[in-house]
């Protein structure tokens, strides 16, 4: 090793300051325990029981509907945690029989994904073999919405209900 290669081997740079990391899924920075109680502390429900209780939820949306981020979030017993909702089904595994493609954003869009693999289209087509219509690019929420309380329909009670529309648009000659 030349003289000069030591010198600079020797050369010791300053620390870059860190950026600050966001925690991970399912933990929180909200509930610290003094200022050397760890960087981390696992929230109240651990990462694997938050994932079930939504793959739970997302399991019962009946054909034909879907639900937004926030509303699963919510009906798992994670309020505001919609984000959440996208990292357990981005982790599902490809022969999950839980109808991950039943979930939109808040705007009844398909939401974007990384890696450019053709699942927003594959969700669409998905959701359109149910029935389910896109307008303008976006679920109109109004129409298709699961509305949890609700008791799933059955596909003769949506045939009905879609033909009691389609009478109630008949202008009668008088």
């Amino acid at each position: 090793m030349s003289r000069v290669a030591r010198h600079v081997a020797r050369v010791e740079l300053p620390e870059a300051p860190r950026a600050r990391a966001r925690p991970p899924p399912g933990l929180s920075t909200s509930h610290r325990v003094g200022q050397n109680a760890g960087r981390y502390r696992i929230a109240m429900t651990r990462p694997s029981d938050s994932y079930r209780r939504i793959y739970d939820v997302v399991s019962r949306i009946p054909r034909g509907r879907v639900a937004n981020y926030g509303q699963v979030a919510e009906l798992a017993g994670l309020p505001r945690q919609a984000r959440l909702v996208g990292y357990a089904l981005n982790v599902l595994p490809p022969d999950s029989d839980v109808p991950w493609h039943r979930v939109v954003n808040a705007q009844g869009r398909i939401s974007l994904r990384g890696g450019g693999l053709g699942h927003e289209e594959l969700q669409a087509q998905l959701l359109r073999r149910e029935g389910v219509r896109f307008v303008a690019g976006a679920v109109p929420l109004d129409r298709y919405r699961w509305e949890a309380g609700r008791p799933d329909e059955t596909r003769s009670d949506r045939r009905g209900r879609a033909a009691s529309r389609r009478t109630a648009h008949v202008r009668v000659k008088g």
